[in-house]
């Protein structure tokens, strides 16, 4: 009786999650096409793939498989050790992720929405800076499968920052500036960098940490490192 009890507390547990991951995926996609079809300042690891996009003409979903690859191989090394399970989420998530986000603004490009008044297009981009953030929250909080570049922002929050989103934020967007920054020296023309990156470099890390304290507050991190596990009660923003 005790075993079927708790069992069906565990499957349930297990429903809850899945729920929330279904609906953080559904926020990160539609904040990311946003930003790239408004092309008002995409998230700094997207926007970076759009400048490399355009100075390569490889395709926006092959840039971001790529990046995304290079973040496993990281993350493996600041760990210091090949997590199989890790790895497996983070090519699970990142192969459709990579293709829904380029579906996505391929389609909101079609039904025009880059065309609509500049204070709409704006509002509307920093809204999609906020969906990722949210998104980010919720599934780092459940920690069933996360993009290599969420994984990089846990890893150096958990494990330098004393779980301080803000920091950790700013830390790991450092990668994605350089290659902005490259790709600007080289083509001496930007895409998707505008006001919602600026916003995104100021606010991201600091809604993520709002985020895990007001959205699902019952939702509290899984599966982190053991040695940084204690610091989940004093989350900072």
């Amino acid at each position: 009786m005790f075993v079927n009890h708790a069992a069906a507390v565990h499957a349930h547990s297990n429903n809850k999650n899945l729920i929330y991951f279904t609906i953080s995926i559904l926020f990160n996609t539609l904040g990311n096409a946003l930003t790239v079809s408004l092309n008002l300042g995409s998230a700094l690891w997207t926007a970076s793939a759009v400048n490399f996009t355009a100075l390569t003409s490889i395709s926006l979903s092959w840039t971001l498989f790529a990046s995304g690859s290079l973040l496993i191989i990281a993350n493996a090394l600041i760990i210091k050790k090949v997590d199989w399970r890790r790895i497996a989420g983070n090519v699970i998530f990142m192969v459709p992720f990579s293709y829904l986000i380029g579906i996505m603004s391929t389609y909101l490009v079609m039904i025009g929405i880059h065309t609509l008044p500049l204070f709409i297009r704006v509002i509307l981009d920093i809204t999609g800076i906020c969906f990722i953030a949210l998104a980010i929250s919720i599934y780092q909080r459940v920690n069933l499968m996360l993009h290599p570049c969420d994984e990089f922002m846990q890893i150096i929050r958990f494990k330098y920052f004393k779980g301080n989103a803000t920091v950790a934020q700013l830390v790991t967007f450092s990668p994605p500036v350089v290659i902005i920054i490259v790709c600007w020296i080289d083509a001496h023309q930007l895409y998707a960098i505008n006001v919602g990156t600026i916003f995104a470099l100021l606010f991201q890390g600091t809604l993520v940490g709002i985020f895990d304290k007001y959205i699902f507050p019952s939702l509290k991190h899984r599966h982190v490192e053991q040695d940084v596990h204690h610091q989940q009660q004093g989350l900072s923003y």
